[in-house]
């Protein structure tokens, strides 16, 4: 799995929601979230955002430094 899979599932369950309606909400399919949710499909940053929203979530991109080269 990865971190975005893991996240949208978590917030999706927590808020007590299918994925048909998590998907009818960010205007996608139910296939869609069932890949995402599998680690199968990343999202693009649009649909993440709409994910988000539908979640009741604020959505924060960020980058960090990994070995010896920080990132600025």
């Amino acid at each position: 799995m990865n971190d975005t899979a893991d996240l949208v599932r978590s917030w999706r369950r927590q808020r007590g929601m299918s994925q048909a309606r998590l998907a009818e909400l960010a205007g996608t399919g139910q296939a869609a979230i069932s890949r995402i949710e599998s680690g199968r499909d990343l999202p693009t940053l649009a649909l993440l955002e709409r994910i988000a929203a539908a979640l009741d979530c604020r959505l924060t991109v960020s980058f960090t430094a990994s070995g010896e080269t920080a990132c600025p």
